[in-house]
């Protein structure tokens, strides 16, 4: 690794995309820390996608998929299989940021980097992280929160054209996935996107399909395995969500007060 001490980012599903987006577009090295099979729906903006395909591309940004931090490489976003974190003490970086999206903690504390930053609910600053970026849309998305937590999770997801949980498709029953249709295709309300365990998986509206869950997930019955878009724009399946950038922002906020203060104390 010859001495680079990237950014280290828990989770590389879509929102923590867009935060590793914008860390690249700053020029900062990033290691993201992923599972093995990865639950991300929205796959084709997902550094995590490069776990199963061993490579991938966000928006021009590459992602990799390496064995060990030994293969660092800086010119591009590196994952490593790494659920427990076991590489933190290793790296020791100055900046890590929980994007797991658990909606609880998983193990992230402040002792671990100089800048702790966490999305979403299930963190309290600075208890637990540094600071905390809010994730709930509305007035307060991405705001930076030093002193409390996020809003708490309604599991209720964003109203896109008057639709929110029918937006979403769910497993019905235990088995992998079986996809007749791909992220990105137009399908019409009642139509058959998947079967699971031979039960069969149906839009509930019409629209473009923005994610579908990889088919080597073993799935459980009720667990969220594709996104509906209303909209019927496609590009918007291959293209980071205002909601990611947002985030995003907050985040490089943090990050920029961070590296600000840093550089000030080593000139005094």
């Amino acid at each position: 690794m010859t001495g680079i001490r990237p950014v280290i980012v828990r989770g590389g599903g879509d929102l923590a995309t867009g935060v590793v987006w914008r860390l690249r577009k700053a020029g900062l090295p990033v290691l993201v820390l992923e599972t093995a099979t990865p639950l991300m729906v929205r796959r084709m903006v997902s550094c995590g996608q490069a776990v199963y395909e061993g490579r991938c591309s966000v928006e021009g940004m590459e992602a990799r998929l390496i064995s060990s931090v030994y293969e660092f490489d800086a010119s591009v976003v590196n994952v490593l299989i790494d659920p427990q974190g076991n590489s933190i003490d290793s790296l020791r970086p100055d900046i890590l940021i929980d994007a797991i999206m658990a909606k609880r903690n998983l193990g992230t504390t402040r002792k671990m980097a100089g800048l702790t930053v966490a999305l979403g609910p299930g963190f309290r600053a600075p208890q637990d992280v540094s600071c905390v970026v809010e994730t709930q849309r509305g007035h307060l998305l991405g705001r930076v929160i030093t002193d409390g937590s996020a809003a708490p999770d309604t599991k209720v997801p964003g109203t896109v054209m008057g639709y929110n949980v029918e937006r979403l498709l769910r497993s019905p029953a235990a088995g992998f996935l079986e996809p007749f249709r791909r992220i990105g295709d137009v399908v019409e309300k009642g139509e058959l996107i998947a079967n699971v365990g031979g039960e069969p998986v149906t839009a509930n509206i019409a629209g473009v399909i923005r994610g579908l869950i990889h088919q080597s997930v073993k799935l459980t019955p009720g667990l969220k395995i594709g996104d509906i878009d209303p909209r019927k724009e496609r590009s918007y399946a291959f293209t980071i969500s205002d909601k990611a950038l947002a985030i995003a922002g907050g985040v490089m906020e943090a990050v920029s007060e961070f590296m600000h203060a840093c550089a000030t104390e080593q000139l005094q």
